[in-house]
């Protein structure tokens, strides 16, 4: 006698449908459903925000030609000819461009030296607060020692006075060292104003490098001056640079400082003082002017380029 079939061998509805058949096209299934259900409220949504989205665009736009307007028309005025700069009735664009006042920048005797004093100054501000910020970040991120709050204050203090407030005690400062008239002047001042925005900047970026690091690297062999320039170093030199940006600009576009504290040695002016040469209170030389504004604006677009993307990823980091 055989054995009796199962009740599912013959019932065709009872067959598994094999694993490639495709499913019934009048059939949907529950993601393709839920899709279909959800599509109205999407499309609300989407009508809802879109108005948003493109006022926030316009906006953004707007804002952008706003600032970048004052940019331009120094740009434009730095190769207007003098008639068109002293007109009634300035148009936005020239059809007549000239290099005359660039010429006349560049004719002056002591702008090449005004310009190499103004880069010494921003670079020598540049490395030292980079140097001293970072190992003061480090410090205060990775010691535990007294006071070290209060010092953290302090920092933060620091950047809550205004500048033309301590002008006139940083001049009788600098002339009880006998530092007028030199770019050492200079330095001083805009590093110790450089240094506090610098150290709680990069103090958030010490802190983000873990612990869990340096102790592998002190198991591996590494000692502390090697962790710190090896491992450490390379790990916040975005954050370095994003504060190295900042230190240039304020240094290098100064001129309180260098008007207060520059008095009688005019070899050792910066390129700021050289705008003074185009100023005449009966006719002043408004071409010139925006000639010499455009050279000093050079610069610090090739640095901004040279360091752009270090810039964002610092930033981020800083945010993060």
């Amino acid at each position: 006698m055989s054995a009796p079939a199962p009740a599912n061998a013959s019932d065709p509805a009872n067959t598994p449908a094999p694993a490639n058949t495709p499913a019934p096209a009048n059939a949907p299934s529950h993601a393709k459903a839920a899709a279909h259900a959800n599509a109205p409220a999407r499309r609300i949504r989407l009508r809802i925000r879109k108005p948003w989205r493109l006022a926030a665009e316009c906006a953004a736009v707007l804002i952008a030609l706003l600032v970048a307007f004052p940019l331009y028309w120094m740009v434009l005025s730095a190769f207007k000819p003098a008639g068109e700069i002293r007109s009634d009735r300035p148009v936005p664009w020239t059809l007549t461009p000239t290099l005359d006042s660039f010429r006349r920048v560049f004719e002056q005797q002591e702008f090449g030296r005004y310009f190499l004093n103004s880069l010494l100054v921003a670079g020598a501000v540049v490395l030292a607060s980079a140097l001293i910020a970072f190992l003061a970040a480090t410090a205060v991120t990775r010691f535990r020692f007294r006071l070290r709050t209060t010092l953290l204050v302090l920092f933060l203090a620091a950047q809550m006075v205004p500048v033309e407030a301590l002008t006139i005690p940083l001049f009788f400062l600098m002339r009880d060292v006998g530092a007028l008239n030199s770019l050492f002047s200079l330095i001083l001042p805009h590093l110790a104003f450089s240094l506090p925005f610098a150290i709680w900047m990069l103090r958030g970026f010490v802190k983000a490098v873990p612990e869990a690091l340096e102790e592998q690297a002190f198991i591996d062999g590494a000692s502390r001056t090697r962790f710190l320039w090896q491992i450490l170093f390379p790990l916040v030199f975005p954050g370095l640079v994003a504060t190295s940006v900042f230190s240039f600009i304020s240094t290098w576009n100064d001129f309180l400082f260098a008007k207060s504290f520059i008095i009688s040695a005019t070899e050792n002016s910066t390129l700021p003082m050289a705008l003074l040469v185009f100023f005449d209170t009966e006719t002043p030389d408004w071409g010139g002017v925006m000639a010499a504004s455009t050279v000093m604006t050079l610069p610090v677009l090739v640095f901004f380029v040279c360091v752009h993307r270090r810039l964002v990823s610092g930033l981020g980091g800083a945010v993060k």
